[in-house]
């Protein structure tokens, strides 16, 4: 069953999303809606709400916040904004403190009575958060402002089954190409690309044996690696093709890759010696500024031309930082955590975050300003995401899995004298232990 509050089952929530944010309506219809400041404007939303009265005052108390370092000052910033805006809120005060995203999701599962009221974490650690009861599960109403308001991408990743959990941040979690463009001339190709490479002398990064980076090969060749997961997070299934002709196609072009004198495995900018191309994320977008100068240059990954002798376009993974709330004893506190994790991921405020320290929107709105578009990583990534998937919920054994496999290509077990039907040996076992982690 859904985890839901005595107040927060009722149309509370909803409520104050209307009051504070937007209210929401049938597609297609047009309401006007009242935001925390008290301003009003028209927008199109996805579903309807029911109207009651906010209370005068949401209590008193102190709102605990754990987000990534180099946003602690912003988010008190925006925190106090918010609190400031209405007199119902005044009755708290905020305590940001820096705690990593992965950091987060463990602490809370570790111990969610000492965890964060609200804290930001990965889209990858949803599935074990709901599991441990360390989320509390949004209303109908906030779920259907987060569908309206975010990219698809982030709205769905926001899930878990049918029921969003938490408030989408950023869509900017994935990889791309940076490049000297005085080195690489053509962008296009990966085979092009490690021929300019070789020929410079140079070298071209990418972190091959993880299992983030090196679906790029696999979902390229049209291969399949996905779970499911009941609403308390337990992985259910697990729906993999890894074993199968594309399969081989994707594993020897990784092989291939990496036979070529100007591979490298990484995918840290400041951790590369004589650079001329990298797979990496928007993260490393001002380290690659500084390596490559005025010749610094973005593009979505590549296509390749498998053994098969067709053309296949890099794919991969796409991934997003969410806000989530943790279950509250009392109504009133849970009700005012919602409607200050809204406001921190709303239209305004991510807009403000990428100014700040460039972390790209997942809010729609956001997405069309003239800045964001005019960022040359978030453009190649935006491009990118195109040919990838979201990255759902991933059980711990997949990640060491998959890097075991491509070890054995670098550490040369496994060369481009090895057999295709050997290669699919590796590939059978591999996708056995996948599907063994959803039994």
């Amino acid at each position: 069953m859904r985890k839901t509050n005595k107040l927060l089952a009722t149309s509370l929530v909803a409520a104050m999303a209307v009051s504070a944010f937007a209210g929401c309506s049938k597609s297609g219809d047009t309401t006007t809606t009242t935001t925390a400041g008290g301003s009003s404007s028209n927008t199109t939303t996805a579903a309807p709400v029911e109207t009651t009265e906010a209370p005068a005052s949401y209590g008193e108390g102190t709102i605990t916040i754990w987000v990534a370092e180099n946003v602690v000052d912003f988010t008190k910033e925006y925190a106090q904004k918010f609190i400031n805006s209405n007199e119902a809120y005044k009755g708290y005060t905020v305590d940001v403190q820096p705690v990593g995203e992965g950091e987060a999701a463990s602490n809370m599962i570790t111990d969610v009575q000492s965890g964060a009221d609200i804290y930001g974490f990965a889209q990858d650690q949803l599935a074990r958060l709901v599991s441990a009861s360390a989320i509390a599960s949004l209303s109908e109403a906030d779920q259907a402002w987060v569908e309206a308001q975010n990219d698809a991408g982030a709205a769905a990743a926001a899930c878990v089954g049918d029921w969003a959990y938490a408030y989408p941040m950023t869509s900017d979690n994935g990889y791309f190409l940076y490049y000297d463009k005085s080195v690489v001339t053509d962008a296009s190709t990966l085979e092009g690309i490690l021929k300019q490479c070789e020929d410079a002398g140079k070298n071209f990064y990418m972190e091959v044996n993880g299992g983030w980076y090196n679906t790029a090969f696999f979902f390229g060749t049209g291969c399949e690696l996905t779970y499911e997961s009941d609403t308390d997070g337990n992985f259910t299934k697990c729906n993999v093709n890894y074993a199968s002709d594309n399969g081989v196609v994707a594993f020897k072009e990784i092989i291939d890759t990496v036979a070529s004198k100007a591979f490298q495995n990484g995918s840290s900018v400041s951790n590369a010696t004589n650079l001329a191309a990298i797979v990496d994320g928007t993260w490393d977008a001002n380290a690659a500024k500084e390596v490559f100068g005025d010749n610094y240059a973005c593009a979505k990954l590549p296509t390749f031309t498998g053994s098969d002798g067709n053309t296949y376009q890099m794919s991969g993974f796409g991934g997003f930082k969410l806000l989530g709330v943790k279950p509250q004893e009392d109504d009133l506190k849970l009700a005012m955590c919602n409607l200050l994790a809204q406001y921190l991921t709303s239209e305004e405020v991510q807009l403000a975050r990428y100014e700040a320290v460039g972390w790209g929107p997942s809010n729609k709105a956001a997405q069309t300003s003239e800045a964001v578009k005019a960022d040359e990583a978030l453009a190649a990534l935006a491009e990118q995401l195109a040919f990838t998937i979201p990255q759902g919920q991933y059980p711990d054994g997949y990640w060491s899995r998959a890097t075991a496999l491509v070890d054995d290509v670098i550490t040369g077990v496994i060369t481009q004298s090895t057999s295709d039907s050997d290669l699919m040996g590796y590939l059978e076992s591999f996708q056995n232990d996948c599907i063994s982690y959803a039994e």
